[in-house]
C-alpha cells in the first residue's frame, strides 16, 4: 500500500514546528530511562514564575500495546491505553484521568493509500466528538475537521484546509475558527548539509480584516548544535539555540522580546531533557 494523506491536524505542521516548536519560556527539566523490556520512565519539572509542577510518566510497550500512565504533582493520574494495527492501517487509544470521572475519551485513526479517518469520543452519556478526515496523496491532501457538542446540540469547531508536500517544501491554506480565519503557510528548505530553512506564517481575521504574519528560520551551526529565529509583524523577535551535549540529551535556551512590553519586554528560558 502506498503512502496515502497525512491526518488534518499535519496540514501545515512543518512551517508550525520550525516556528513555534521547542520555545520555552520557563525552567523546565526532564529525566528519561528505558530498559530492555520495553519499560519507559519519565520524570519532568517546570518552574513557572514562582510555580514547581512536576510529573512522572511511565510508558509500557508490548507488541502492538503501549501502555502510559501520568500522576502529575497535584496527584492526577492520566490514562492511555494504545493499541497500533488493530486492523490494518487502524489505531485506537482510550485514555482517562483520576479523579475525572468525565475526562474518558476513545480515539481512532485509520489510514489508507487516498484518506486518511480520526475521531475523538468522549464517553459520557452527553459526549463530545470531533471528526477528521483528509483525501488525496502524500504530496497533496485535502481535508476538514468537525467538533460537536452533544449537551448543548452546538458545533464548537470546524476548519478546513488544503496542503502541498515536497522534500524540499511544503506550503498549506487553512479555514480555521470556524471560517472566520485564513492562514497560509510554507516552509523551503535552502541547503540540505546544515538543514538552512525558512518558513512563514499568514493570518487573515476574515471578520476585523487584521493580518498578522510571523517568519523564522533554522539553521545547524554544527553537527550537534541548532540554532532558530523568528520574527512577527508586532515586533517580536525570537531566538533559540538548541545543542545536544551528549546523545539524545538536549539542553535548550530560549528568548523573546516584545517591544509592546514596557515593564518586562525581555523573556528567557531554559529546557534541559537527559536520557543516559
Amino acid at each position: 500500500m502506498s503512502k496515502g494523506p497525512a491526518p488534518f491536524v499535519n496540514i501545515g505542521k512543518r512551517a508550525k514546528d520550525l516556528l513555534y516548536k521547542d520555545y520555552n519560556f520557563d525552567q523546565k527539566f526532564s529525566l528519561s530511562t528505558s530498559s530492555k523490556s520495553g519499560l519507559n520512565l519519565t520524570a519532568t519539572g517546570v518552574r513557572i514564575n514562582e510555580d514547581f509542577i512536576g510529573g512522572i510518566r511511565t510508558q509500557h510497550k508490548s507488541g502492538r500495546t503501549t501502555v502510559d500512565v501520568l500522576i502529575d504533582s497535584d496527584s492526577k493520574v492520566s490514562t492511555t491505553v494504545t493499541v497500533d494495527e488493530a486492523l490494518t492501517g487502524l489505531k485506537t487509544s482510550f485514555s482517562f484521568k483520576v479523579p475525572d470521572h468525565k475526562s474518558g475519551k476513545l480515539d481512532l485513526q485509520y489510514a489508507h493509500s487516498r484518506f486518511a479517518l480520526s475521531s475523538t469520543i468522549g464517553l459520557t452519556s452527553a459526549p463530545v466528538v470531533e471528526l477528521a478526515a483528509t483525501v488525496g496523496t502524500s504530496e497533496l491532501s485535502f481535508g476538514a475537521e468537525v467538533g460537536f457538542d452533544s449537551t448543548s446540540a452546538s458545533v464548537t469547531k470546524y476548519n478546513s484546509g488544503i496542503g502541498y508536500n515536497k522534500s524540499d517544501f511544503s506550503t498549506s491554506l487553512l479555514l480555521a475558527d470556524k471560517g472566520e480565519t485564513l492562514k497560509a503557510s510554507y516552509i523551503h528548505l535552502f541547503n540540505p548539509n546544515d538543514g538552512a530553512t525558512v518558513a512563514a506564517e499568514v493570518t487573515h481575521k476574515l471578520k476585523t480584516k487584521e493580518n498578522c504574519f510571523t517568519i523564522g528560520s533554522s539553521h545547524a551551526i554544527d553537527s550537534s548544535t541548532l540554532l532558530k529565529t523568528r520574527f512577527s509583524n508586532s515586533g517580536k523577535v525570537g531566538l533559540l539555540c538548541q545543542h545536544e551535549w551528549r546523545p539524545k540529551s538536549l539542553v535548550t535556551l530560549s528568548a523573546e522580546y516584545d517591544p509592546k512590553v514596557v515593564r518586562s519586554p525581555s523573556r528567557f528560558g531554559v529546557a534541559i531533557s537527559v536520557k543516559p
